[in-house]
């Protein structure tokens, strides 16, 4: 039966590189012909074919049409300088093909210490290329070096009789690798390489910690970035697995029983496995996991309760197994010593203008005449990619001429996409003391001094002290200069924008004014509703700790008034 596979644009199944010389006649002709009987269409490739010009031109657009590229070290591999090119081409085309990696996957003939550290039979190759281009000598070295890094199956000593079975369990792992699924990530991806750089370095260095904590504000692009990760790392790991939506997932009935069951049919590519309850989903992650190099991702993690369901214990991995979290919490793991913490930044205008210019126009900068519209788009976002995405797609679709009303509107009420995913952190808080807390900055404290509101606040009995410490870990809220309060502009419009649903025609009836032209609205139709002073404190409370604000308010009523 041929082999199905889901990357139907691919000719090639397995491109095969090897020295022809060293295992032509043997192990080199046992794998192709192992590989097309399981039905994985293979080009073969070694260094003793004849070449001509149509035979190369066919070499490199196999290599363009090839899914996973099996590449042999043999003893002599280093002695081909067609073989060192072709690795040289083959690590390029891995790197170009960012970010769905091709899968190269090392077959280690001879100790692998041989070809990272190029000894013995390699340092004798590389002596005589060094005599002929210390350059070129160098570039294949680094070429080996980055091979070595991704693993490999080993021959056993090199032995005949293990040959047959070696064989077996290569067609074996290349039916795991190509059966892998990737994960789908947005188009117009800006900036992304330099984000995951030092995520991508933790996870190629198997002596570091196991766990990557991926934390920041939301919508900045976590769940983005942790899928290019897990793509570009998916041949470096015996199994991997992406569990999405944790959070949620988790609330559902059985949920946490799904994710671990999950987890299990993708580390042991079996989906027959059952899990009774969640201890025993428990018991068989561990032992599914601590014999092999898997990489976890754990997407959108509330608490540390819906991790340790699904990974109870660190110990548990095995040795170079990585799990990565992704949160909106920064304290979700406090011991540094078992993880390593990768912050997410919002992008710098060039790179907002430039995601938000591909959403609307297609193109890396805005059409002739929207430039100033563009501008003030981007700088309502602040840098949040999935606020540049949500207003490039709606605005794309509409003339020039009504972008002002439409951006007016797009800041008056916050598009409801950014708001679904911007309110999941307000419904994260642990009480109802955090959230009115949350509500009351957002819609009155926004640049005052810490100090000060956390007096007012904590005579509200707000806990004010330890609660803006949660919404600071939550990315809800920054201390700035001055220990001034800071809010990102889209969180405060979804804060405002949850008290104005309390009551949409009758501002009258929400439990929080801050508008001037709401607030001497409700005072002239006498339809307030005082929930901040009537539900928190007495009126002589706000008399004496809120008179400055209250006479400020007075005198913009009577401002307005008369």
């Amino acid at each position: 039966m041929a082999f199905s596979t889901s990357w139907s644009q691919y000719n090639y199944h397995v491109f095969l590189s090897l020295r022809g010389k060293d295992t032509g006649k043997g192990f080199g002709d046992h794998l192709y012909t192992a590989l097309e009987q399981a039905g994985f269409h293979t080009f073969r490739d070694d260094d003793e074919i004849v070449r001509r010009e149509e035979l190369d031109i066919e070499l490199q657009k196999a290599m363009q049409e090839s899914k996973l590229f099996l590449v042999v070290f043999s003893k002599d591999f280093a002695s081909s300088t067609w073989c060192l090119d072709q690795l040289v081409k083959i690590m390029d085309l891995r790197r170009r093909s960012f970010p769905h990696h091709i899968v190269v996957m090392p077959v280690f003939y001879v100790d692998p210490m041989l070809v990272s550290d190029q000894a013995d039979s390699y340092a004798a190759a590389f002596a005589s290329h060094e005599e002929n281009s210390k350059e070129k000598a160098e570039i294949w070295r680094a070429a080996l070096r980055e091979v070595s890094d991704l693993g490999g199956m080993v021959l056993q000593d090199g032995c005949i009789r293990y040959q047959a079975e070696f064989v077996q369990d290569i067609v074996k792992e290349v039916r795991k690798k190509l059966n892998r699924p990737i994960v789908h990530t947005p188009s117009h991806l800006i900036g992304i390489e330099s984000r995951i750089a030092d995520i991508d370095l933790w996870l190629q260095d198997s002596s570091s910690v196991p766990i990557g904590i991926i934390y920041g504000i939301g919508g900045v692009g976590k769940t983005t970035i942790a899928k290019e990760v897990f793509n570009l790392s998916l041949d470096r790991f015996e199994a991997s697995c992406f569990l999405p939506n944790i959070r949620e997932t988790s609330k559902q009935p059985n949920g946490m029983g799904f994710l671990q069951k999950q987890l299990l049919n993708t580390v042991l590519y079996d989906k027959n496995v059952k899990v009774n309850n969640e201890a025993d989903g428990s018991n068989k992650i561990k032992d599914a996991i601590g014999c092999r190099r898997v990489l976890i991702v754990l997407d959108d993690v509330g608490h540390l309760e819906q991790v340790n369901m699904i990974v109870a214990t660190w110990d548990w991995l095995y040795k170079g197994s990585k799990i990565i979290i992704t949160t909106r919490h920064k304290r979700l793991l406090k011991d540094d010593k078992i993880c390593r913490k990768f912050r997410i930044e919002e992008l710098g205008d060039d790179e907002s203008l430039q995601l938000f210019s591909q959403h609307v126009f297609g193109k890396a900068n805005p059409n002739d005449g929207f430039m100033e519209h563009s501008l003030r788009a981007v700088k309502y976002c602040c840098g949040i990619p999935l606020a540049l995405r949500e207003w490039g797609t709606f605005l794309s679709d509409i003339d020039i001429s009504e972008w002002n009303n439409a951006l007016d509107k797009l800041e008056a009420i916050l598009h409801n996409g950014i708001f679904k995913v911007l309110r999941v952190s307000y419904d994260s808080l642990k009480d109802d003391l955090a959230r009115r807390l949350f509500l009351h900055i957002a819609c009155f404290f926004i640049g005052m001094e810490s100090d000060y509101v956390t007096k007012i606040l904590d005579g509200c009995e707000l806990f004010a002290k330890a609660g803006i410490q949660d919404l600071v870990d939550r990315f809800l809220l920054t201390i700035g200069e001055n220990n001034r309060l800071i809010m990102h502009p889209l969180l405060r419009d979804m804060a405002r924008e949850i008290v104005r649903q309390e009551s949409p025609d009758d501002p009258g009836r929400r439990s929080r004014l801050w508008s001037h032209d709401d607030s001497i609205s409700v005072l002239r139709e006498n339809t307030v509703c005082v929930y901040f002073c009537a539900s928190l404190a007495p009126f002589s409370f706000f008399i004496s700790h809120l008179s400055l604000m209250f006479y400020e308010l007075v005198g913009e009523v009577l401002k307005y008034l008369t």
